[in-house]
């Protein structure tokens, strides 16, 4: 089994997975997530539930983090700052090395963006903490918005994009 989290727009669902999750490009891709044991935790006021077996929609999911997943070895890592619902998220995409976002072929073709030490907390809340993973899948489709120096249009489309406070988009 695998543990996982994921962050839907009102609660963030924690348990575990028999099947291993597929969120690429695969027709598996758009199949609801099975968990097991599940725990609703309902963002601002309210108890904690035990839901048993849910199956979630991929469609609701904004982040999902999984206890198990292969970064990429030969990447270049790129600070980004992203609102994804209720949600904001300082963390590191990969690139290839020699990235040029203008020129590049190759473009994310799933919905959902693997990151790297993730940090998680509520946009209206700045002071109600924050979650740290060492990666998590966000789904790149539900950005809002996004801060980061080199030109990600292609990974977020439909997000209004800011350079970083001091900093020039490359």
């Amino acid at each position: 089994m695998q543990n996982i989290e994921a962050y839907a727009a009102t609660g963030i669902v924690r348990g575990a997975v028999v099947e291993p999750i597929m969120v690429g490009t695969s027709p598996e891709a758009a199949r609801p997530i099975a968990v097991e044991e599940a725990t609703w935790h309902p963002l601002g006021t309210g108890a904690d539930e035990d839901r048993g077996h849910v199956r979630l929609p991929i469609d609701d999911v904004l982040i999902l983090w999984a206890d198990e997943h292969d970064l990429p070895i030969h990447a270049r890592w790129n600070p980004v700052e992203l609102e994804i619902g209720p949600y904001r998220l300082t963390a590191e995409l990969p690139t290839q090395p020699g990235f040029d976002p203008g020129r590049a072929l190759s473009r994310p073709g799933g919905p959902f963006i693997l990151l790297r030490d993730v940090r998680i907390g509520l946009v209206g809340d700045p002071g109600a903490g924050q979650i740290e993973r060492a990666h998590a899948l966000v789904n790149r489709y539900a950005a809002e918005r996004v801060v980061a120096d080199i030109d990600l249009g292609y990974y977020f489309p439909g997000a209004v994009f800011a350079a970083p406070v001091g900093g020039q988009r490359a």
